[in-house]
């Protein structure tokens, strides 16, 4: 298997176009207004949190609010709350994974199960929460899926129900939500300018400090260069890749960790990777799954009914759709130039 060292996105700093620098793990000292960064490692993947202003304790702050994000929602850790629901079918939840499942069941619901969180069994059989990879036999995700279906998750009062056999996964919004409390937590503590980078998930808070917009790079799919520069305030950017984590079979075919709900194979919808553009980051990384799922027509479909985010596509055969609120915004890196490229009205 081939994982991209960076992800899916790279925040960029472009007085130049040079990439964000660099910072040492643990908090580093600033004066008022200064850019102070602190890095962590959580939820399976390297973080790095700059804002403008605040102070080191806030930094930790923030480091410490993801770290217990990640003790509540880690389908793994035997003392969260998630791994607690899958292996009793019932659990008491949290403030937190509560909204956040209320958050995920909605955009399951918006999608049409398009997103479904119930899928995780499905992904452990394929080997893509484990890293021993399979092709599973049709019998046996027949039988899985007929324990998939997010309709039959009972939410009330901070309790949650799952049926017998059924397990939950929130990976797929984990990260965008950890983005919006942390962006909220800055916010609060007056912080106006800030650039959070999860693992590839990035959210700004306002504009850099010069008052110019954020410049964001989307990763090209083929290749460890960019596809374009996405200038974005107060946004999150999140991008779902069949490049980010695949593995290739003995049958020689390539096999991603997009599963379909329906079919609970890798899903092939003539997109190689979605960017969704939006102010909430659990959105974002939701749609971001769930276009991928719908494939083009579908997805933009979907954004002309809500309305609440912008899209970039990148098809198959390398061409490049955006929705229209990105035309002004959204730009090919040089060397792009051979890409079919269109704007969905």
């Amino acid at each position: 298997m081939k994982r991209y060292i960076g992800l899916l996105i790279a925040a960029m700093l472009l007085t130049g176009c040079s990439w964000h620098e660099s910072v040492p793990a643990g908090p580093s000292q600033s004066d008022n207004g200064a850019p102070n960064s602190i890095s962590v490692f959580a939820m399976d993947t390297f973080m790095e949190m700059t804002a403008y202003g605040g102070n080191d304790a806030l930094m930790y702050d923030a480091e410490q609010r993801i770290l217990e994000l990640e003790s509540l929602l880690s389908v793994t850790d035997k003392n969260s709350e998630i791994h607690t629901l899958n292996q009793n079918g019932e659990a008491a939840l949290s403030a937190d994974t509560e909204e956040l499942m209320q958050q995920a069941l909605e955009m399951c619901t918006r999608t049409h199960g398009s997103l479904d969180i119930s899928i995780y069994p499905v992904l452990r059989a394929w080997g893509f929460t484990t890293g021993s990879y399979q092709i599973p036999d049709s019998d046996t995700l027949s039988e899985l899926l007929a324990r998939v279906d997010y309709r039959e998750i009972s939410l009330n009062n901070g309790t949650a129900v799952i049926p017998d056999g059924m397990e939950l996964d929130l990976g797929s919004v984990a990260k965008g939500y950890a983005g919006d409390q942390v962006a909220e937590l800055l916010r609060e503590n007056g912080v106006t300018s800030a650039l959070l980078n999860l693992g590839g998930n990035v959210q700004v808070i306002g504009s850099k400090p010069d008052g110019r917009a954020w410049r964001v790079a989307v990763q090209a799919p083929e290749n460890d260069g960019y596809l374009g520069v996405l200038e974005i305030r107060d946004k999150a950017a999140i991008t779902s890749g069949g490049y980010e984590r695949y593995f290739v079979g003995t049958d020689g075919q390539v096999y991603w960790h997009i599963i379909d709900p329906v079919t609970g194979a890798p899903a092939h919808s003539g997109l190689v990777s979605v960017t969704i553009i939006g102010e909430s980051g659990a959105t974002c990384d939701a749609l971001s799954t769930a276009l991928f799922v719908m494939g083009l027509d579908k997805a933009a479909e979907h954004w002309r009914q809500h309305q609440d985010f912008d899209a970039i596509f990148v098809l198959e055969d390398g061409s490049v759709a955006i929705t229209a609120g990105l035309k002004d915004s959204f730009s090919l890196a040089d060397g792009n130039e051979y890409r079919t490229f269109s704007v969905i009205e």
